[in-house]
């Protein structure tokens, strides 16, 4: 099986590097082919645009920043589904919309092609040990044509059905899960340090309660101030929230915790921490 994966950001380059390591031919496009050098002198061809990717490959993943990225390599005529070949899979592992991924469905299956929405949760580390949990949703059989490549990218995959925007819309749900988290335990450092208590050893009472890795690693990041290089962008963190509000608004859903972060967000990208990680959200309440 051929494959192609259009985007070699923070998270495509180590999915690329995972899917040369278990013996695929990978066909790579970038906009900066600079950055595909590594993975071309490994055995990897490169596209000069993303249709010239598809037109190599069984399955096309793609793994970009947001929906106007996803759409700039998806259509027109250079696009993936100008080349993709009838019965031919697109995968999208990007946090998108709701919107957009139910037009990329409508798309693909116009051409007689198959969508699946494939958002993955973790960080780049995750990624690059192929431990990354995959959400994943669309037709049956392509899934399972996919299932053994997205398996040796992940520790654990989770099918939410044939609809592509539910496996979207929960990505999005457990973004603004980890934005909540991010906004609560800014708050309560900051008070706590208000009380002369250090935030390391908030973090380890904090810890005993909560025993989350992911409350220790974003925890550990505020009380060191160690936000670069991101993992995540504050910039992306933005984006994620103003999904989560748009989901919500589609279906009446009221999420008044994500107004707040937004604003928070907006407060600190104004003050130039937009490429920080997000969990230097503590600086914009600071």
């Amino acid at each position: 099986m051929k494959i192609a994966i259009v985007g070699l950001g923070n998270m495509g380059r180590p999915i690329a590097e995972n899917i040369m390591k278990a013996g695929y031919s990978l066909t790579v496009y970038n906009r900066t082919k600079e950055k595909a050098a590594d993975l071309l002198d490994k055995g990897a061809e490169y596209a000069e645009t993303p249709r010239q990717a598809a037109e190599h490959a069984d399955i096309v993943l793609s793994m970009l920043s947001d929906d106007d990225a996803v759409t700039d390599v998806t259509f027109g005529a250079c696009g993936i589904i100008a080349g993709l070949s009838e019965n031919g899979i697109h995968i999208s592992m990007s946090t998108i919309s709701t919107a957009l991924s139910e037009q990329l469905s409508a798309a693909h299956s116009g051409r007689g092609q198959s969508f699946i929405a494939a958002p993955v949760l973790g960080r780049p580390d995750a990624a690059e040990k192929a431990e990354l949990r995959i959400i994943t949703a669309g037709p049956a059989e392509a899934k399972k044509k996919a299932e053994p490549l997205l398996n040796i990218l992940s520790q654990q995959v989770f099918d939410t059905g044939e609809e592509t925007k539910t496996a979207n819309a929960a990505k999005i749900s457990v973004n603004f899960l980890l934005v909540s988290m991010l906004e609560a335990l800014s708050e309560s450092f900051l008070m706590m340090e208000k009380y002369g208590l250090e935030q390391k050893q908030f973090l380890e009472i904090a810890g005993a309660l909560f025993g989350s890795p992911v409350y220790q690693n974003y925890g550990t990041m505020m009380a060191e101030q160690k936000f670069e290089p991101a993992g995540f962008k504050m910039s992306l963190g933005l984006k994620d929230t103003n999904l989560a509000l748009a989901a919500a608004e589609q279906v009446s859903a009221k999420l008044p915790l994500a107004e707040l972060a937004k604003s928070h967000f907006e407060s600190g990208i104004a003050q130039g921490f937009g490429d920080l990680d997000w969990a230097a959200l503590i600086k914009c309440l600071k």
